[in-house]
């Protein structure tokens, strides 16, 4: 007998229709918690595990730009990516719920069934496109109106005339919206894995009979 039987016996108990509420509810939740923790200021800043730093393959050019001191104009760069990541996220609310809606029950038995993450590798497969898509523009808008694109470019320029910089890097927006999603998702699984762990914690009845029959 694996592992999965017995939780897939419990699962057997319940109803397709319980199952898809458990889901539904911890995912509806689990999102709630990940936007709002990062959809705020310092959401990403002041969160040492999400905070988006300059592209590892800007290190030289950093380290260069303090001993030459432009730390002030570092800092400044650093904190503008992060508030338009922080600008961005909310928009994830309504596109998580919508992603959750188009679930089907198989998609909700290997979820239930699967790693402590499974929901927030659903949410990577399922909605990723369509987050990078809307929080794109707002993290461009957020970075031209502090003109921090061009001080970007300041930065990257030596680095990609040298080789250094990586192509994926060069575009600071896309930069940012990639490092936005990466964020999102940990938060997803931070969120998935404690009502997992604790569903009784929940205060959810619904939760409590789904996720304690695993």
């Amino acid at each position: 007998m694996t592992a999965a039987a017995p939780a897939l016996g419990q699962l057997d108990r319940l109803t397709q229709r319980d199952a898809l509420a458990g889901l539904k509810a911890a995912l509806e939740r689990g999102s709630r918690a990940a936007v709002a923790a990062l959809g705020r200021t310092d959401g990403f800043l002041g969160n040492p595990q999400v905070k988006i730093p300059l592209p590892e393959s800007l290190e030289r050019t950093e380290k260069l730009a303090r001993r030459l001191g432009f730390s002030n104009e570092v800092d400044e760069l650093v904190v503008a990516m992060n508030r338009a990541a922080e600008a961005a996220v909310p928009e994830a609310r309504k596109l998580l719920l919508d992603s959750v809606k188009k679930m089907t029950a198989q998609d909700a038995k290997a979820i239930l069934t699967g790693g402590e993450t499974a929901g927030t590798a659903y949410f990577r497969r399922t909605a990723d496109k369509t987050l990078h898509d809307r929080f794109l523009p707002i993290v461009k808008t957020a970075t031209e109106k502090v003109g921090v694109a061009q001080r970007y470019k300041e930065f990257a320029r030596p680095a990609a005339a040298l080789g250094l910089l990586k192509t994926e890097h060069a575009d600071l927006d896309e930069y940012v919206t990639q490092k936005a999603l990466e964020g999102l998702y940990f938060m997803l699984g931070e969120e998935e894995k404690k009502i997992r762990r604790d569903p009784v914690g929940t205060g959810s009845a619904i939760l409590r009979k789904v996720f304690g029959a695993l």
